[in-house]
C-alpha cells in the first residue's frame, strides 16, 4: 500500500444506532463479530479479527435521526501511537481540520480525529489488537 507511512488500512468503522442491544446482536449472531470492549451500556466495539466496529446509542428521542445521519465515522489503524502522534502534526501543518486531538483512550488505544473536505470525520487510530497485525 502506498501513501501515508504508517497506515495499515481502514479497517474501524463507527456507527449510530437506536438499540446497542439489538444491534450488538446481529453483528455477533449475524456475522460472528465478538466483542472487544463494552465501556459502558450505550458502547460496545466488536471485531471479527482483522477489523473494528464501534456501535454508539444514539439517545431515545433524539431528533432529525435519518439513515444519512448513521455514519459516525470511519478510521485508519496506524502501526504506533508515535505514528498517530506524528500523523496529527503532519496533518496540521497541511491546515487539515483537527476534529479532537490526540488522546490515549481508555483500552489502550491512541487517536485523533480530522475531517475530510466535506466535513466527514476521520479517526487515525493506533489499536491495540489491530495495529500489531500484518495483513497482506
Amino acid at each position: 500500500m502506498s501513501g501515508v507511512k504508517g497506515l495499515k488500512g481502514m479497517r474501524h468503522v463507527a456507527l449510530k444506532v437506536r438499540d446497542i442491544g439489538r444491534s450488538k446482536a446481529f453483528y455477533q449472531e449475524l456475522l460472528g463479530m465478538g466483542v472487544v470492549w463494552q465501556p459502558d451500556p450505550g458502547n460496545v466495539y466488536l471485531s471479527s479479527g482483522c477489523d473494528n466496529l464501534a456501535l454508539h446509542e444514539v439517545p431515545q428521542g433524539t431528533e432529525h435521526w435519518s439513515s444519512a445521519q448513521q455514519l459516525d465515522h470511519f478510521g485508519f489503524v496506524v502501526e504506533s501511537i508515535e505514528r498517530v502522534k506524528e500523523l496529527e502534526q503532519e496533518f496540521r501543518a497541511k491546515d487539515i481540520k483537527i476534529v479532537h486531538p490526540f488522546k490515549v483512550h481508555r483500552d489502550g488505544s491512541a487517536s485523533f480525529y480530522c475531517a475530510d473536505p466535506d466535513g466527514i470525520i476521520i479517526q487515525m487510530l493506533y489499536e491495540p489488537h489491530l495495529s500489531p497485525q500484518e495483513i497482506k
